[in-house]
């Protein structure tokens, strides 16, 4: 079954609609995801179900979230271990552990053993919860095996009611001193971060944070107006920025983005800050070392299949997105060190 379900284009919608009623029973993915999206998960979730891929009567790998079942990093996970379970010979079954902002999940994956078998979704959430201190697990206590999704955090604002029509226009503004009410998804979250950190690298007082429940919902309210700037990812505001409604102006990013030309990256611009919302895959530092390079290997190619990109296109991402080792490494060693310092000086920690 396996097979024929990886056989299927997920551009067929038509042959898909018999599948959805079914699918949608084993897998509640959240409201905001696209139709596509939806089919693009659900056609994981089949194949996960369905007869495992084995060989050599290996144990089955363990990928812990922290995630529900259809949330986002579970819906990654899954997306992830669609064409790993065949690069890999070796079946594979998540592990949900919800709570304490991965804190739960961080736990349990310290105390599974280092035999490779056991990889853990690791986001930015996971660095934050680092940052406060939250779990014992330490960045050495694990090896970076991969980088699943990368989501740049982008500072935009109303096209229609801002002053600010250019990149620059904006940074002038506020070192000029303009007073602004930033927006993001709750507080001590990286959109919350971002906003501190922002302030902080152009030498200005942190301004005035609204929090709300979700990015649909930020940029719902940046178009009504209730705030000067939203800090969201492409993918929470694709559609108002389609319409012209919201203009994204600053991406923390190392690369610009093609369906957003005319928004410029901070470093660009001369203002070192770089932040992201993503989700890597990680295992013990213990691991053997051709084990690790086995894990990196399998997933690397995994997710280079035509599936999982569709979902990354499905998702308002590309194929930057993933990600081998060494700089997935690195970009974990750089949220953790700098989200630390900063929930800080933010009385969050």
């Amino acid at each position: 079954m396996v097979a024929s379900v990886c056989s299927l284009s997920v551009y067929n919608l038509p042959k898909m609609r018999i599948m959805r009623g079914i699918i949608m029973n084993y897998f509640p993915i959240q409201k905001s995801f696209s139709f596509l999206t939806v089919m693009t998960a659900s056609l994981a979730l089949v194949a996960l179900t369905s007869v495992a891929v084995k060989a050599d009567d290996k144990p089955a790998i363990e990928v812990i979230t922290h995630a529900g079942a259809g949330g986002g990093t579970d819906v990654n996970s899954r997306m992830m271990m669609l064409r790993s379970r065949r690069t890999l010979k070796q079946d594979m079954v998540v592990v949900n552990k919800r709570g304490g902002g991965g804190a739960l999940a961080m736990n349990y994956f310290m105390t599974r053993p280092a035999d490779g078998n056991t990889i853990m979704t690791f986001t930015v959430g996971h660095a934050i919860t680092m940052g406060k201190g939250k779990t014992k697990l330490k960045v050495e206590d694990m090896a970076p095996i991969a980088r699943g999704t990368n989501d740049p955090q982008i500072l935009m604002v109303n096209c229609k009611t801002s002053p600010y029509k250019t990149p620059e226009d904006f940074v002038a503004g506020m070192k000029n001193g303009d007073k602004l009410m930033f927006g993001g998804t709750q507080s001590g979250t990286i959109d919350h971060i971002t906003v501190f950190l922002w302030a902080k690298r152009l030498g200005v007082p942190m301004p005035t944070y609204i929090p709300f429940k979700g990015g649909g919902e930020l940029a719902t309210q940046l178009v009504a107006g209730s705030v000067d700037v939203g800090t969201l990812n492409l993918s929470e505001a694709a559609a108002p920025v389609e319409a012209g409604d919201i203009c994204p102006l600053v991406i923390l990013g190392n690369a610009g983005m093609a369906p957003i030309p005319n928004a410029k990256t901070a470093k660009s611009m001369g203002i070192d800050l770089v932040l992201s919302t993503t989700r890597g895959f990680v295992t013990h530092a213990g691991v053997d070392p051709a084990r690790r390079d086995e894990l990196e290997k399998g997933l690397m190619k995994a997710m280079k299949h035509s599936l999982y990109q569709a979902y990354l296109k499905n998702s308002g991402l590309d194929e930057t997105s993933p990600l081998a080792s060494g700089a997935w490494g690195e970009q974990i060693k750089s949220m953790v060190g700098e989200f630390g310092p900063a929930l800080e000086e933010m009385g969050l920690k």
